[in-house]
């Protein structure tokens, strides 16, 4: 963690809590931030509890993002959601190209460079998702295919004074139980800084990069201890105040010193 860049943690809470329980789960987020002055929070709820969420968080410091959008900003695509609907919903952010959306639904990296681009000029913020899956990593082609999925959206993201997020999420490691180590974690990320150091220092020194991927209240702290690791995406112990609040207490520990 580099004190430069306040740590952000964001909980991607999936298609869960759409209703009663993301209240909830909201009213909790923003109580924590009482005890962690030093970071920065962000909950993506889904699309039927966003404007309720956003509602619960209003003047707190507690960020709402959608978890997708589409390119284009109205017209006949049913089912999907705008970069306009989401702000008028209540969100800053919203999370593009999570692996979830490139496994299930086929997006592309031109697809995500898209919705990136789409994203920016709608004033949002996104959280740019890449990482690679256990063939790749196993073929040694992990940083081959981060850069490649970074080149995508980098000129996007270079040509915008707002400080993006981007999310190294291992694909291996969503969902089940397995995360990269400190170490892994850190060889990403340090790349993916000298990747965008390429188009520029400001680039490099404002950008997040998150790290995603079981990410657990007990691996927390070696995670964010790396240099180049800003924040976490959490998945799973983002459904939980308990397993969120302990996360971000410990980012808390580590920006507070």
């Amino acid at each position: 963690m580099n004190p430069s860049r306040r740590p952000l943690i964001a909980g991607n809470w999936k298609m869960h809590h759409g209703g009663r329980t993301g209240i909830e789960l909201a009213q909790a987020a923003v109580k924590l931030t009482a005890s962690v002055p030093h970071v920065d929070l962000v909950i993506a709820p889904p699309f039927t509890a966003l404007a309720a969420c956003a509602h619960e968080c209003d003047e707190s410091r507690v960020e709402i993002a959608g978890q997708n959008l589409w390119p284009k900003d109205s017209g006949a695509f049913t089912g999907e959601v705008s970069a306009p609907m989401l702000v008028e919903s209540g969100c800053r952010w919203v999370i593009v190209g999570h692996s979830e959306r490139r496994q299930h639904f086929g997006e592309t990296d031109a697809l995500v460079a898209e919705k990136v681009a789409a994203a920016l000029r709608g004033g949002l913020v996104p959280i740019a998702c890449v990482g690679e899956t256990l063939e790749q990593r196993e073929a040694g082609s992990t940083l081959a295919i981060v850069e490649r999925q970074v080149r995508a959206f980098v000129t996007a993201i270079a040509a915008d004074s707002r400080a993006v997020a981007i999310a190294y999420e291992p694909v291996w490691a969503i969902g089940t139980g397995k995360n990269a180590g400190p170490h892994e974690a850190q060889e990403v990320h340090e790349a993916i800084r000298g990747w965008l150091r390429r188009e520029s220092e400001a680039l490099a020194s404002r950008t997040r990069i998150l790290y995603g991927g079981s990410v657990k209240p007990d691996n927390t702290r070696a995670l964010l201890a790396a240099g180049d690791v800003d924040g976490a995406l959490v998945g799973g112990a983002s459904l939980d105040a308990a397993s969120f609040g302990a996360i971000v207490q410990a980012a808390e520990g580590l920006a507070g010193r």
